[in-house]
């Protein structure tokens, strides 16, 4: 089976440091900073690296499910929103919001908010964040950028 490895460096105490985040073996990099995790600084963080993960995932796992239904999608759109909330001393992944939108030749509006639905509990990426609760909002077509 496959196996991913990312990786973050980490220099200074948590407010006045800095770090960069890596995915894979260098085929992604970004700078990250207490202000860019919990304000609104400049760089990415874990939490949007988990909602690129979440979208990624999902999308996948919802065509699979559309083809096992008999569904050719010709394209999916999904965005995932992570809630990181202040939880007790600490800081916690509350909730992820995800929105999925498609274009599904032949397929009802029902029949695709159910299958989105089977999506949700198949994605392996929604089952390691089961401790945080993940909604789901589907919608056809998919809406122009």
């Amino acid at each position: 089976m496959a196996i991913r490895t990312s990786s973050a460096v980490w220099h200074g105490t948590l407010k006045d440091g800095n770090g960069t985040l890596t995915v894979g073996d260098g085929k992604w990099e970004a700078p990250y900073s207490f202000a860019s995790r919990f304000e609104e600084g400049e760089g990415t963080n874990p939490e949007e690296l988990i909602g690129a993960a979440q979208a990624g995932c999902y999308s996948q796992a919802f065509s699979l499910e559309l083809e096992k239904a008999g569904y050719t999608p010709d394209s999916i759109r999904t965005t995932a929103v992570v809630h990181l909330d202040k939880a007790g001393e600490g800081f916690k992944i509350t909730r992820v919001d995800l929105s999925v939108s498609g274009e599904v030749p032949g397929i009802g509006e029902d029949t695709f908010k159910d299958i989105a639905r089977q999506a949700k509990v198949s994605c392996p990426v929604s089952q390691a964040l089961a401790g945080a609760e993940i909604t789901l909002k589907a919608e056809l077509p998919v809406p122009t950028p």
